[in-house]
């Protein structure tokens, strides 16, 4: 008896795939302005995270991150969740996104703006 071979598709389904690449479209570009390259740009500017003080995790110190946190998660009005998880997230996002480009005394800093801010929010 010879051995027959399985293929996981028909003929006819492997030759409508090669004629379909080789049509081209004469479709107009759309006028749409591209997207940001940056997906993290695109997320603090779309999401509905906080809007926070320009230079905020540059600060020298880890209380005036947390402070600074804390006022923008309290006066936001695009926050979903609560004051404290939003401001947790949103240095958590700076912290996670920035990876190893991140000096080592910043990361320490904004490390300890995240004890500072469990203190200021009363969860320590």
């Amino acid at each position: 008896m010879a051995h027959v071979r399985k293929t996981t598709h028909s003929r006819k389904t492997a030759t409508r795939k090669k004629t379909s690449a080789k049509r081209t479209t004469t479709a107009r570009k759309s006028t749409k302005r591209a997207a940001p390259k940056r997906w993290s740009l695109r997320v603090t500017n779309e999401s509905d995270a906080l809007d926070l003080k320009r230079g905020v995790f540059k600060q020298t110190s880890a209380k005036k991150i947390a402070v600074s946190l804390k006022r923008s998660a309290e006066h936001s009005s695009r926050r979903k969740a609560g004051a404290y998880r939003s401001a947790l997230s949103m240095l958590t996002f700076y912290i996670n996104r920035a990876g190893k480009t991140l000096p080592k005394t910043q990361r320490a800093r904004l490390e300890r703006a995240k004890v500072e801010l469990k203190r200021a929010f009363g969860k320590a």
